[in-house]
């Protein structure tokens, strides 16, 4: 007879803005009952995914976080350097790490990806010791990210009308770089720490980035003009663009940032407080994730 595994689903009611009425159902019915032992919770506030995730983890083989990339680092956070492995239901607005992993973003097949998976060993990183697994940045992106969290609406439009809304009055500036011992100066609007290859909605900002290599491509952007952007989003969406001319990429493992003012960091898609100097730290194959078997 064979062991079952036990699976823990923590699900987020209000990620995306989406009604969460068919995981239940979807989870019950298409999860492999016989491969595993199952289990689910719902969050009730902020921060509360971390919690339950300390609560439970013990025992547990497979978290799944059933939510969008805020949701993936309350649970990566806490699980990075235990053998529990991460399981992803991406129900969030732009589901940045499931893109990159090719895990389906519909809940059937997302649930069924999770009888037949493979486990990865990935890295995680900080900015300041704030924990990331995908993507963080400062510049434009962090001041998105903040608005982004007060806006009334979510999704791809809500992103879209922001960006459009601060692009005109945003201004680059001087940022100095200390990547694996070489300082470097550079103008930019942003500058994104890529562990995975995107932001979410497919634009991806580093096309070559490897979650498993130990290194963060770190992401130079300089400021497009308006005649730039349809083909720069063209670009960002076909994976091309390093050849826009916009942007450089370094990988590095040791990453420092200072400028003259920073104020705010977009880590996995949440704005976070921070100061005027960054440090990126990269911890390699310290979080187990479970992704499709047939990648």
């Amino acid at each position: 007879m064979m062991i079952k595994k036990k699976i823990l689903f923590i699900i987020n009611p209000i990620s995306g803005g989406k009604g969460k009425k068919d995981v239940v159902s979807n989870i019950s019915e298409y999860l492999d009952k016989e491969k595993y032992d199952l289990n689910i919770v719902f969050t009730k506030y902020a921060g509360h995914a971390s919690e339950i995730t300390i609560e439970k983890c013990e025992g547990q083989d497979i978290i799944v976080a059933v939510g969008g990339d805020g949701t993936i680092n309350e649970i990566a956070k806490e699980l990075q350097g235990t053998s529990t492995a991460l399981g992803i239901i991406p129900l969030g607005s732009g589901n940045g790490l499931a893109r990159y992993l090719k895990i389906p973003l519909r809940i059937k097949q997302a649930v069924q990806a999770l009888n037949s998976c493979k486990i990865i060993q990935a890295d995680t990183a900080s900015v300041n010791n704030h924990f990331f697994v995908s993507i963080a940045g400062v510049g434009f992106d962090s001041l998105i990210a903040a608005e982004f969290e007060k806006a009334p609406g979510r999704g791809f439009e809500t992103y879209a009308k922001l960006s459009v809304m601060e692009y005109a009055t945003y201004r680059e500036q001087e940022y100095t770089l200390k990547l694996d011992g070489k300082e470097i100066k550079r103008t930019a609007a942003m500058i994104s720490f890529a562990n995975s290859d995107q932001f979410g909605y497919n634009t991806r900002i580093a096309p070559n980035a490897d979650i498993s290599d130990g290194l963060i491509d770190v992401c130079i952007f300089k400021k497009p003009k308006l005649y730039q952007i349809p083909f720069l989003l063209q670009q960002l969406w076909t994976a091309k663009i390093e050849d826009s001319g916009l942007l450089e990429i370094i990988k590095a493992k040791d990453i420092e940032i200072s400028a003259s003012e920073i104020g705010y960091a977009n880590v996995d898609g949440e704005s976070v407080e921070v100061d005027n100097r960054i440090k990126v730290n990269v911890k390699p194959k310290n979080l187990r994730i479970c992704i499709p078997n047939n990648i």
